[in-house]
């Protein structure tokens, strides 16, 4: 039934003015809407919808990604613009921070304004 249905996105903020510069400014997406419940993004036949909340606790896990052709070139784009990539412990990541899965993909992740992890991957 959904199978050939739009999809849409959401990530969640309670600082809408420092999610909207990063989502805008910083990962350069285009800026659709900006209304008291959600700032709404266009990302390449996707929408993003940015839901703003009074209070909000981002969880531990990935919650949006971007796929990629070229994950270091990415990684680079997104360090010159400001952008720190995690780094974990108990995963052995090379120095950009990208872990190389069972498959060969590759994955870097990095987090918004409001600690939302996010993450780029380059499959094989």
């Amino acid at each position: 039934m959904l199978s050939k249905s739009k999809v849409m996105a959401f990530v969640a903020t309670n600082r809408p003015q420092r999610s909207r510069f990063f989502y805008e400014q910083i990962l350069g997406l285009s800026l659709v809407s900006d209304d008291q419940y959600a700032i709404v993004f266009h990302l390449n036949g996707t929408m993003l919808r940015v839901q703003k909340l009074k209070e909000y606790r981002p969880p531990g896990h990935t919650v949006f990604g971007w796929e990629v052709d070229d994950i270091h070139a990415a990684i680079s784009q997104l360090t010159e613009r400001g952008v720190t990539f995690e780094r974990y412990e108990w995963m052995e990541q090379d120095a950009s921070g990208v872990w190389t899965t069972p498959d060969e993909a590759k994955v870097a992740w990095f987090k918004d304004a409001d600690g939302n992890i996010l993450s780029l991957t380059e499959l094989s």
